[in-house]
């Protein structure tokens, strides 16, 4: 089992920025892909940004170039850079784990706001 706690959400004006931290405990090993999900409201989840145990990375369209997707692989950390933030970038991000075999685990989300 893999618990996953993310902070780091908060209330930011457009073109700030926030960096989400993901922190995982239990028993991390045989993870293969580490992720960012985000679901606004009314509207479907979606995958904003996800790096496999090898450090490859892949971002939604919609976020290239403003966030960044990372890992602390000693204090199985995960983390999300997201810089120029946008109103439409207002959700609830949620972090992902998933093992080969398909098994996920999500942590409970944390809220962003982008907001004048």
């Amino acid at each position: 089992q893999v618990q996953l706690v993310e902070s780091g959400g908060g209330l930011v004006q457009p073109g700030g920025s926030l960096r989400l931290s993901c922190a995982a405990s239990g028993r991390i090993s045989g993870i293969s892909v580490f992720g960012w999900y985000r679901q606004a409201p009314g509207k479907q989840r979606d995958k904003v940004a996800s790096i496999t145990a090898g450090g490859s990375t892949n971002y939604a369209d919609s976020v290239k170039g403003r966030f960044t997707i990372s890992r602390d692989i000693r204090k199985n950390m995960l983390f999300l850079q997201m810089n120029d933030l946008k109103p439409e970038d207002t959700a609830v991000y949620s972090c992902n784990m998933a093992r080969v075999g398909g098994i996920n685990y999500w942590g409970r989300g944390t809220l962003v706001n982008v907001s004048s």
